[in-house]
C-alpha cells in the first residue's frame, strides 16, 4: 500500500498539468474570424497539425510570456496585430525549444504571415559584406545598406535578440 501511495504522489503532478500531448512544432496563421489575432496549430515535425494538443502551454511572443490555451490543436494569442511586424515566437517543452521568426505583412484583408529562415538572417548580411569587399568603392554603400536594413528591421519589431535566437535555433534544429 505504502508503494502505491508513493506512486501516487509522484505521478499527480504529471496528472495536474492537464496537457494531453506535447507540441514539437507550430506555425502561425491568421485567426479564422479574422480578428486580427494570430492563431498557433500545432503540429508534428512533419507539419501536419497535431489536433491532440489540449490545455495551456507556455509561450514567448517577443520576449513577452504568454499562456495559451489549446483547444485540438489551436490557440489563439489575445493582442490584435495592427501594422506589419517581425514575431519570434518560442516554445519550450521537455525536449527543447522550438523558436521561429515570422513577418507578418498586414493588408487590407487581413495579414499573412511569412516565415523567415535562419539562414537568410546570415545569407544577406553576408552577400552585401561580400559585394562591398569585392568591390572597394561599394563598401561604404554596402555598410550604409546593412545599417538601413537594421534599422527597418528595428522599427517593424525585430530585435537583435530575436535574430540571434532564430539562428541558434535554426543551428540547433539543422544539427539535431
Amino acid at each position: 500500500m505504502p508503494k502505491l501511495l508513493l506512486l501516487f504522489v509522484v505521478l499527480l503532478p504529471c496528472l495536474a498539468v492537464g496537457q494531453s500531448s506535447r507540441i514539437a512544432d507550430f506555425v502561425i496563421m491568421e485567426n479564422l474570424i479574422r480578428n486580427d489575432k494570430l492563431a498557433i496549430i500545432a503540429t508534428d515535425t512533419a507539419g501536419v497539425p497535431n489536433e491532440n494538443v489540449d490545455g495551456t502551454y507556455q509561450f514567448v511572443i517577443n520576449g513577452f510570456k504568454q499562456e495559451l490555451t489549446f483547444n485540438e490543436g489551436v490557440a489563439v494569442t489575445p493582442q490584435a496585430i495592427d501594422k506589419s511586424t517581425f514575431v519570434f515566437v518560442k516554445h519550450q517543452n521537455q525536449t527543447g525549444s522550438v523558436g521561429k521568426l515570422y513577418f507578418l505583412y498586414k493588408s487590407d484583408d487581413g495579414f499573412r504571415p511569412i516565415f523567415i529562415n535562419w539562414y537568410y538572417l546570415i545569407l544577406i548580411p553576408a552577400l552585401v559584406l561580400l559585394v562591398g569587399y569585392l568591390f572597394k568603392r561599394l563598401l561604404v554603400w554596402a555598410i550604409i545598406a546593412l545599417v538601413a536594413l537594421f534599422i527597418f528591421n528595428y522599427r517593424k519589431g525585430l530585435d537583435i535578440t530575436n535574430i540571434f535566437e532564430t539562428i541558434v535555433h535554426g543551428i540547433q534544429d539543422f544539427l539535431s
